[in-house]
């Protein structure tokens, strides 16, 4: 791993924060550093971008951190929080403009808004001050513009599938501006595309782990070209990952555990020592969190995967003979917790993810294998009381229900799903009991560029080649292969989600292929054709959500009556009221559904601010 030159990072973080606008550009004072001297190296340049991969870090890591917004706000997933009436399970009710969009406890959908554009801010002083200093030659000078680029249209690709159209910027800001307008999204994927090309060819794969690989520019440029509806555009940019000659699917065991025969190659792959080992060849791009690393921050002790995503297995779960069962007692004789972690259900994952993806072909499915994928019957009775008072349940699998009947579990939303432990486990040496401990985490991997690809294919008809992509990833799963008269957007929807839970953003690939149904007027698999006319009103996004989840479509509340809410409008998230007010001179456009979109103007539909 590179050594960070965070001190510098530092003062460019200060330097950068002097760009302003409403929420999320704020006038902030200057700091001392000279911009002229600051960036007279190309060192200086590599420690902004050094910025835009800190930011990364924390959308996977951490509690409460950003991706639990991407699965709640998907059919993978629903805020599990059962115990307060603040998280994002009555959306209809508690996602508004002018509500708490940052909040670890609630949503996060406003750190995406005001954290992406302070990517987009870093990426653009890069940009904008490039030709400061004297470079070895044209590719030193050209990586660094690219990794730049791709920072800039990483967050820009989240941003237009999170929030649709929104204010454009492409240079850097050093003084107050209030005039910001909402532009196109694809105006602005369309600039993306262009900048992503040149990245393309001259970013290299010949970099330190946790920097912007070629690898990750072409999966980015992929998505970026699906969004766009360019799909043999899309077809070239994953063909030139996958058969580059660089990267390939990890089919032999490799890594810490590789001489245990009760795992395989599922579990090597996800282990936290052997994501950015140089044998693995699937690693496109990481985010690193090591241990005892100077300079090694995220703002939390750990990753907190095991606390975000795991059940509150530990609590609410008695004994047929009525007794408290479980308990998160490190070191005692059947401790649980430190190979399970004190989870807390917040993001809780969905019947369809533990139990609808996984039919017969996914019998011998290693993600799914014991071992691997956690049942909550895997656990037992472990509260030494049990041992004490002689109740014969102890050490035995934990059960939902008695002999006769009745329910053991009081909440079976927050206490009882099921879980990959092979990704979620992550050993915690620094927190008793575990929550999850420092690890790297993908960005980007390979098997994500297959269903990419597939996908390409799919919408061009050609499903031989789209089941070829998907069964590359489902054999190396040990899955039974596909037909070609299988493939639908929905059987590659269900592919990603044994894939890439917990680390693709789940929302924003499911509005990106909602807004192709609506631009293609393609008839999805339930029958129903699209438009992007009435976008918010009806879309792909909401009735997927509806088909697959047994919670918004069904009445299902909270132990607490909080009830589970959802409407088609929320495939656009609210821009944050604080954002367009303190816009005086222009305007940010609201969403549809939200307070304030009666005051919106056309949003702009060619580039004006370069």
């Amino acid at each position: 791993m590179k050594r960070r030159i965070y001190n510098l990072a530092g003062a460019i973080v200060l330097l950068l924060m002097a760009g302003c606008n409403t929420e999320f550009l704020k006038p902030k004072p200057l700091s001392f550093f000279s911009p002229e001297t600051t960036f007279s190296d190309p060192e200086a340049l590599q420690a902004g971008l050094v910025s835009c991969e800190n930011m990364l870090r924390d959308e996977w890591l951490g509690t409460g951190s950003p991706i639990t917004t991407q699965l709640v706000f998907s059919e993978v997933a629903i805020e599990g929080t059962t115990d307060a009436a603040k998280p994002s399970q009555n959306l209809n009710l508690q996602i508004t403009p002018d509500a708490d969009l940052n909040n670890s406890a609630t949503t996060r959908i406003g750190w995406f808004w005001q954290k992406y554009y302070e990517g987009i801010r870093y990426a653009n002083t890069v940009i904008s001050r490039i030709d400061q200093p004297k470079y070895a030659s044209e590719k030193e000078r050209n990586a660094i513009l690219g990794a730049a680029y791709f920072h800039r249209a990483y967050r820009y690709y989240g941003l237009c599938h999170e929030f649709g159209d929104v204010p454009l910027e492409l240079k850097e800001r050093t003084g107050t501006k209030l005039d910001y307008y909402s532009t196109k999204r694809e105006v602005i994927l369309t600039r993306m595309k262009q900048d992503l090309e040149f990245a393309q060819e001259w970013v290299s794969d010949d970099v330190d782990k946790g920097s912007v690989t070629k690898g990750a520019v072409s999966h980015l440029l992929t998505k970026v070209n699906l969004a766009l509806g360019l799909f043999d555009d899309a077809i070239k940019s994953a063909g030139n990952v996958i058969d580059g000659g660089r990267y390939a699917l990890m089919t032999s065991r490799f890594g810490v555990d590789k001489g245990n025969a009760a795992k395989n190659i599922t579990w090597d792959l996800h282990r936290p020592e052997n994501k950015a080992l140089p044998e693995n060849r699937e690693a496109l791009m990481l985010v690193i969190d090591r241990r005892n690393v100077a300079g090694n921050f995220t703002g939390s002790n750990g990753s907190d995967l095991m606390y975000n995503a795991v059940p509150l297995w530990w609590n609410n779960i008695l004994t047929p003979n009525g007794n408290r069962g479980t308990v998160d007692q490190a070191g005692i004789n059947l401790d649980q917790v430190t190979f399970y972690g004190r989870g807390v259900g917040k993001a809780r994952a969905t019947w369809y993810t533990t139990r609808a993806v996984w039919g017969a072909a996914e019998k011998e499915d290693f993600r799914h294998a014991p071992g691997n994928w956690m049942r909550m019957q895997d656990l037992v009775y472990n509260h030494p009381n049990l041992k004490t008072i002689g109740d014969p349940y102890y050490g035995k699998p934990i059960q939902l229900y008695s002999n006769s009947g009745v329910l053991l579990c009081s909440d079976t939303i927050r206490n009882w799903f099921e879980w990959p432990q092979y990704k979620l486990y992550i050993p915690d040496l620094d927190r008793t009991p575990a929550f999850g401990g420092r690890t790297d985490w993908y960005v980007f991997r390979l098997a994500e560029t297959y269903l990419l690809r597939a996908e390409a294919y799919f919408w061009k008809g050609d499903l031989a080649l789209a089941a070829q992509d998907v069964n590359q990833v489902r054999t190396r799963a040990n899955a039974q292969p596909l037909l070609p008269s299988a493939i639908t957007i929905g059987t590659i929807l269900d592919e990603r989600a044994r894939e890439l839970y917990y680390e693709e953003h789940r929302k924003v690939e499911l509005t990106r292929i909602a807004y192709i149904l609506a631009k293609t007027g393609k008839a999805a698999y339930n029958g129903k054709s699209y438009s992007l006319a009435n976008f918010s009103e009806t879309n792909f996004w909401f009735d997927r959500i509806m088909e697959k989840t047994e919670f918004y479509n069904k009445g299902a509340k909270t132990r607490y009556g909080n009830p589970y809410t959802m409407s088609a409008y929320h495939v656009l998230w609210p821009i944050p009221a604080s954002a367009i007010s303190g816009n005086s001179r222009g305007v940010i456009n609201q969403n549809f559904g939200y307070a304030g979109f009666e005051r919106n103007k056309p949003a702009l539909t060619a580039i004006t601010d370069e």
